[in-house]
């Protein structure tokens, strides 16, 4: 076994009484060879007989029989004598020559070896050598004699007493000098190097007990030759090595010594090799130990696939072999040694590169979780982050588990423990492979212990509460159950567990929980009378217990329960055989079936839920035809509860409702249509049970066309009326002016509830039968896919028209609208609350939304009497209205509300919104709804199979090449891509607010692969639009009522002469919506990777210019290839450059749109740079230059630069700052961020803020100090945005040049010298910014001064360690940076004082923060001084109180200020909630650096 070194030389045991031994004379002549004299007898023995003479004397006895040892008296007298006798004359010579010649006879020599007698362990040999004048000579004649019993094979694993060899090596132990030791070890050395391998590894073994600390580095040397000669004695040169107490130099010499022995040793012999190298690591040689373990060692955990595959191969791999062997000595090094551990972390973050990496790391990863403490987390999170790079594999982990189940299984814990980890991650990819790690462990570990370990650990992942986590365990239990459903039925009763979770589980949980009980029942069998028929019994059970329910919670469970089981057992091609009849199967999912439709018969919304669910289910999985054929049954009723029959396309009888009449509108089919959806009189005859009838049309609808599609192979011919039939609504009269203000409140309902009804009708048209067009079907021709795309887009004219009269009345008459689909815990709706569940549909009332809030209308009103008379005189809006309605506003709604709509309308719209009090107004078809949208998350919503009716055109005969009067349809679409943009792609914030409805349609739960597949050919027509939208804006032309009148009158809509369509507005909403959209698909990750390459380069190649622009690109060399993305990129982007001149001439805010839109392609080149580059710069699947990214760069400061002095046309000054305010600061960002020198910009800019805020607001000279600097963006409305945006772009260009710096170690002087320089910069422009407070005392400035300050002073702080390695060349520098820096602080800290004593809550949250970072600043400056300088330059004491202005304060008691701050000012200044305030410190920063009376710096000499 390998032993770490003693620290103190190993010292043998002490003899008894030992004289002092005197002086060693002069070593002898070495004796005559035996040989010499053999020839003649009688001096042979003279010889012998003079050296027994000699003993004698001494008192020991030489003759013997050969079988006894001489007699010895007691060693230390005998030595002692013969040391005196010896001193002087030619006896020592005498005695070795007769010695030499007593020892020619084997069986004499062994006398010489062995012990005295019993009780003594001292031979006569060994007595001897404790004679210096006897001892070298003796030491030779022993080497000498070893030789010749080399060839004793006979005597391996005999007795000591037996082996004359290995008793002359024992002479050689715990000798208590050596006389000539250099000699010795060296003649030791020879014999050792040929000596037999059973004598070798004696005498390697015993070499620490032979040798002293003096002679170890030539023992070291050649253990080190003789490891490269033979390989079978490492084990023994290990253990010596471990006994010596080598110095630093040579213990490093012997690790590098057994370095070079992993590649070569016997894996047997690596678990000795590695316990030697990690307990001889220490802080210098760890990292090289480590390092050389990985490169070098080659674990026998690689498996042979032919083995993993073959089951009576697999598992064979004994945790007692050479790989647990070597896993054992690796954890038994690194338990008790982090530094090993901290050493192989490091080196695994250094490693880039998916080949790089080794099973070794896999495993040492584990050894290091297993062993806890902190650094637990560091391997958790290194792990993590190779995952999420791409640089450790499922291959790894798999050559790990596969096939080794004994040897994982001592780690099993470990590996699960890490794979839980990973499930918990926010990552998808890192939980995809923990689900990778869930599978591998649970199909390789088939005993019970370990499957209920890890069912157990997905169980409690699935309790956790948090959503992806939920789903992505849910996803591994689906994947179980589905592969060896067989295996887990033995072990479902900890399945059965996630039934605790069901109510927490939202729809699409819920699907995978009923998933998963019914793979295992479909496993146990439905019918079957076998033990794991239980299964289906409890499932059976529990879902009619909760379709029966009455509480929605329960019956929403049931529902998607119910069906998942029908589509289980009723598949008519199903993936496993049942042990049931088919028959019986499907009599079970019928009347399963039969119990949920007949439980929902009579509940509004569970009828909703499931007639979606069961459309989806038809959509998705081929039933059984009997259940087709019931449903079909079921849905034909549709017929008698919403149509109505015509003559001659008119109606029978004119219908009345007290002053309400109803009319036909929007009959595409003329007098031939037969029916029309009878709308007004389901809504205005029976209020109790009308609106819940039709709240079901839609959803049943859909039901009734799924159904349709499926038997007619995709064909809707069927029930092709439904698409151009007439709608029965409230005649368009009665929204006349004069007439609507005279109509009660429930005939005004009536008219709301008929505009919505037939808007989400026609929404769910536009879904069913946009699949005819969308994509092609068989029995379809194409003159009918025509003809249905024109209707599509006559209908899509309707759905315009009605949603913009429905959102005008709602401005007016604001109207809580019943909800059409089951939302659940999507929107954040109140569906389930609002959801009475004793309720049945004819004691349902259209007064419900209103009458549920009666009892908290009380609360209300007394709530409402305590406001003050300011509160009272504020402006309603229209969420006050909203409520006073009775409206559930819930927190979707609200920040629906709350958000900007810079890209709908303009702020003039809003302000018309909120003054219109009685009067319908103008209906500009072009507005964004804004009231609807506020709603929208409860209507019906547009499949994606929609949007393609923006590759149609109505007027396919037409001269013209760009319809204008189509361009309302297609605006509407495009709002429609990109609020389902916005849904793919949450996590990027919108910068311009586009659509607040709220969708939770299928799409989203479609990948993002699908999405874009359907997406794809759209590109070219939002080229077209995009072309057609700037053509019209540069016409500038205000309006086209003509056409889109003729085109309206043609899709049947009624003549309302106050409906209108801006062309302006409509061309620049076009404009908005396609750049949006192009940024949202520029911005999905998924995009850029290797399966939707061809998609990236299709909608980047859509948008090229239209002129050559090869000229631009002769500074790239080699030149661009047009096929390449790089070059599609550069193309996009010089289109969007060319197209921003003529814009900006229209509109400052479009050609910011334009500049946004350029910059989201420039990240979408660094995103793909980042995502798979080598070192040479090319992307690895497509040829994309780094080399781009600076051109664009420039060109894009360039048309920043161009903005932020180019002046707002008239008509956006009049539209007020708001707008103004937003895009500033990002263009400002764009230019700082793209500049070529951002600290000298940063500088530059600073000044002109400064100066900006420092001149008096005068308003007759405002308009020429606003241009006078150059920059006509920087005015006194846009100051602030300005100020804010340098301090965020300095902090953040200052912490990328600390990151620099601290890179900057091994590179040369010029390289420290400018980081230096930009560090300078930066704090020149810190201070400028903050002095700017010393003139403008204005709070919002102030706080934005305090906040951004302690964040660069935090940065600030990180640069401490690069300044230090400075201060030798550069000391006066940083001391004056450091002053420079503190005259910021005093202002922050004076700022920060007169808030306390003010009660400026804006600024008081922030000081905490702010004292934080002053004082670790003021001490960190005190040790860099102390540290580096010579002279005592700073000193720490109390502030004297100043103002701003510098007087001396002489009170800190303030009186009464007034601080309230103007709306404008509050506005400008956002709060920052992270920290709270903190009005109870009475010391807030007072111990900063002193100052004297004469207001030097303490950092003055």
């Amino acid at each position: 076994m390998v032993f770490l070194q003693r620290s103190n030389p190993r010292k043998r045991p002490p003899p008894a009484s030992t004289p002092p031994v005197p002086p060693a004379p002069t070593p002898p002549e070495p004796p005559p060879s035996a040989s010499a004299s053999a020839s003649a007898s009688a001096p042979n023995l003279s010889a012998v007989d003079a050296a027994a003479a000699l003993l004698a004397e001494a008192g020991c006895t030489l003759l013997v029989p050969p079988h006894l040892p001489p007699s010895l008296p007691s060693p230390p007298a005998f030595v002692a004598r013969l040391t005196r006798d010896l001193a002087a004359g030619p006896a020592a010579a005498r005695l070795l020559a007769g010695l030499a010649a007593f020892a020619d006879s084997p069986t004499r020599l062994r006398q010489l070896l062995l012990p005295s007698s019993p009780g003594s362990p001292t031979s006569l040999a060994r007595a001897l050598l404790s004679v210096p004048a006897l001892q070298p000579g003796l030491l030779g004649l022993l080497l000498d004699k070893l030789p010749e019993h080399f060839d004793d094979d006979a005597l391996d694993g005999a007795p000591l007493q037996e082996d004359v060899g290995r008793l002359i090596i024992k002479q050689f132990r715990w000798l208590d000098l050596l006389v000539d030791a250099d000699a010795f070890v060296a003649k030791l050395v020879e014999v050792l190097s040929v000596a037999p391998p059973r004598l070798k590894k004696e005498i390697i073994g015993s070499i620490p007990e032979i040798v002293g600390d003096r002679s170890h580095p030539d023992v070291v040397s050649a253990l080190e030759n003789l490891l490269q000669e033979d390989s079978q004695v490492v084990v023994a040169v290990l253990d010596t090595l471990s006994d010596l107490n080598l110095n630093a130099h040579l213990q490093e010499q012997a690790v590098t010594v057994a370095i070079s022995c992993i590649r070569t040793i016997h894996a047997d012999q690596m678990p000795h090799l590695l316990r030697f190298l990690l307990l001889a690591a220490t802080s210098v040689n760890a990292g090289r130990i480590i390092s050389q373990i990985r490169e070098q060692l080659k674990f026998v955990g690689v498996v042979d696939p032919r083995a993993a595959r073959s089951k009576k191969l697999k598992g064979k791999a004994s945790a007692t072999s050479t790989d647990g062997a070597i896993l054992h000595a690796l954890r038994s090094g690194l338990r008790f040694k982090n530094m090993l551990c901290e050493a192989f972390l490091k080196e695994l973050k250094s490693v880039d590169h998916p080949k790089d990496h080794k099973v070794i790391d896999v495993w040492l990863i584990m050894l290091i979780y297993a062993n806890g403490g902190a650094l637990q987390k560091s391997a958790e999170k290194i792990l993590k982050s190779k995952i999420l790079q791409g640089y450790i594999r499922e291959t790894l982990f798999n050559q790990c588990i596969r096939g080794n189940t004994e040897l994982v299984k001592d780690h099993f814990m470990s590996y699960l423990s890490v794979s839980d980890y990973l499930l918990a991650c926010k990552e998808e990819k890192a939980r995809e492979f923990a689900t990778y790690l869930f599978t591998a462990l649970f199909e390789e570990f088939n005993d019970t212990f370990s499957r209920q370990e890890l069912i157990g650990s997905l169980i409690t992942h699935i309790g956790s509460g948090v959503s992806y986590e939920v789903s992505s365990a849910l996803d591994i239990m689906i994947s179980l159950t589905s592969n060896h459903s067989e295996e887990l039925i033995p072990i479902a009763s900890h399945i059965t567990g996630i039934l605790d979770y069901l109510e927490s589980f939202h729809e699409d949980n819920l699907r995978k929980v009923y998933e998963i009980f019914c793979n295992l029942a479909l496993a146990a069998g439905f019918n079957s009378g076998s033990g794991g028929s239980s299964i289906a019994n409890e499932l059976l059970m529990v879902v009619r217990k909760q379709v029966s329910n009455p509480d929605m919670k329960y019956k929403r469970m049931g529902i998607i329960g119910a069906l998942r089981i029908v589509s289980a057992i009723a598949d008519a091609n199903p993936a496993v055989s049942y042990s049931s009849s088919e028959q019986a199967n499907c009599e079970e999912a019928l009347g399963l079936l039969k119990m949920a439709v007949n439980s929902c018969k009579f509940v509004t919304m569970p009828l909703i839920l499931l007639y979606d669910e069961l459309a989806a289910l038809f959509e998705s999985t081929v039933l059984h035809s009997a259940i087709t054929e019931w449903v079909g049954e079921h849905v034909a009723e549709f017929d008698t509860l919403f149509l109505a029959d015509l003559d001659d396309g008119q109606l029978s009888e004119k219908y009345l409702c007290e002053s309400i009449e109803g009319e036909l509108w929007m009959n595409l089919d003329g007098n031939i249509s037969p029916i029309c959806v009878n709308i007004l009189p389901l809504v205005s005859t029976s209020p109790q049970k009308s609106q819940a009838c039709l709240q079901i049309l839609a959803s049943q609808f859909l039901l009734l066309t799924t159904i349709e599609r499926k038997g007619s192979e995709g064909s809707l011919g069927g029930i092709n009326a439904l698409l151009g039939c007439p709608l029965h609504l409230p005649s368009a009269k009665i929204l006349d002016e004069s007439r609507w203000g005279s109509l009660s409140e429930l005939e005004k309902k009536t008219v709301c509830h008929s505009l919505y009804f037939a808007i989400n009708w026609i929404r769910e048209l536009l879904n069913a039968f946009s699949t005819q067009v969308a994509a092609r079907v068989d029995n379809v021709s194409q003159r009918v896919r025509d003809e249905t795309a024109v209707k599509l887009l006559k209908r899509l004219r309707n759905l315009i028209l009605l949603e913009s009269l429905l959102n005008t009345i709602l401005k007016i008459y604001p109207l809580s609208l019943p909800e059409l689909r089951y939302l659940g815990d999507y929107a954040g709706s109140a569906s389930t609350s609002k959801f009475n569940h004793g309720r049945k549909m004819e004691e349902e009332s259209m007064e419900g939304p209103s009458s549920n809030k009666r009892k908290k209308s009380r609360k209300d009103k007394a709530a409402s009497d305590k406001l003050n008379s300011d509160e009272k005189l504020k402006q309603s809006t229209i969420l006050d209205a909203f409520k006073r309605a009775g409206v559930i506003i819930t927190q979707e709604t609200n920040k629906a509300s709350s958000q900007p709509f810079p890209s709908r309308m303009m702020s003039k719209d809003v302000e018309n919104e909120a003054n219109n009090s009685g009067e319908l107004g103008h209906v500009d078809l072009m507005a964004a709804p804004v009231q609807l949208d506020i709603q929208r998350f409860k209507f019906r919503t547009l499949n994606v199979s929609c949007l393609s009716l923006i590759n149609y055109s109505e007027a396919q005969d037409s001269t013209y090449s760009y319809h204008e009067s189509e361009l309302p349809l297609y605006l509407y679409l495009l709002r429609d891509l990109h609020n389902k943009l916005d849904h793919l792609n949450p996590q990027s914030k919108p910068f311009f607010s586009t659509s607040q409805a709220k969708s939770t349609s299928a799409h989203c739960q479609k990948s993002t692969g699908e999405l874009l597949s359907k997406i794809q050919p759209l590109f070219s027509s939002l080229r077209k639009h995009l072309d057609g939208a700037i053509s019209m804006i540069k016409d500038r032309s205000d309006s086209c009522p003509d056409n889109w009148s003729s085109f309206s009158d043609s899709a049947g809509n009624p003549h309302i002469p106050y409906v209108m369509v801006s062309k302006s507005s409509i061309a620049t909403s076009v404009f908005k919506e396609v750049l949006g959209c192009y940024r949202k698909l520029l911005g999905i990750s998924d995009l850029l990777n290797q399966a939707n390459m061809s998609v990236l380069k299709e909608l980047l190649q859509t948008f090229q210019p239209s002129e050559i622009f090869d000229d631009d690109l002769s500074e790239f060399c080699p030149p661009l290839v047009p096929s390449n993305v790089d070059y599609l990129y550069i193309g996009a982007y010089k289109m969007f450059e060319a197209i921003m001149d003529p814009v900006c001439l229209f509109s400052h805010i479009l050609a910011s749109d334009v500049l946004i839109t350029m910059q989201s392609i420039l990240n979408s080149i660094v995103a793909l740079l980042e995502k798979s580059v080598e070192s040479n710069g090319k992307n690895i699947h497509v040829g994309c230059s780094k080399e781009i990214i600076p051109f664009l760069r420039k060109h894009l400061a360039l048309s920043a630069h161009k903005l932020l002095t180019s002046d707002f046309p008239s008509e956006e000054r009049e539209n007020g700052s708001q707008s103004k305010g937003d895009l500033i600061p990002r263009i400002l960002q764009i230019y700082l961020r793209n500049s070529e020198s951002t600290s000298n910009l940063l500088g530059d800019l600073a000044s002109l803020v400064s100066y900006q805020l420092k001149v008096p607001s005068l308003k007759t000279k405002s308009t020429t100090q606003e241009i006078s600097h150059g920059f006509p963006t920087l005015c006194s409305s846009t100051s602030y945005s300005w100020y804010r945006v340098l301090h965020e772009e300095n902090t953040g260009n200052f912490n990328k040049m600390i990151k620099q710096a601290l890179k900057t170690r091994s590179q040369s002087g010029v390289a420290e010298e400018n980081i230096l320089d930009e560090i300078e910069k930066s704090v020149k422009v810190f201070v400028s910014l903050i002095g700017t407070c010393k003139t403008y005392e204005k709070v919002a400035l102030h706080a934005m001064a305090v906040k951004y300050g302690w964040r660069f002073i935090d940065a600030f702080l990180k640069a401490f360690n690069f300044l230090e390695t400075q201060f030798g060349q550069h000391g006066d520098r940083i001391v004056k940076m450091i002053k420079d820096l503190q005259k910021a602080t005093r202002i922050i800290q004076t700022i920060c004082a007169e808030a306390k004593g003010n009660k400026r809550t804006m600024i008081t949250s922030k000081i905490p923060g702010a004292k934080r970072s002053m004082e670790r600043f003021v001490f960190r400056v005190k040790a860099l001084l102390e540290h580096c300088s010579t002279e005592e330059s700073c000193s720490i004491a109390n502030l004297k109180h100043k103002d701003l202005h510098g007087h001396v304060v002489s009170s800190q008691v303030y009186g009464d200020v007034d601080d309230d701050l103007n709306d404008a000012e509050q506005e400008q200044m956002e709060t920052d909630p992270e920290t709270p305030a903190d009005e109870n410190d009475d010391n807030i920063m007072e111990e900063d650096v002193a100052e004297d009376d004469e207001e030097t710096t303490p950092l003055d000499d």
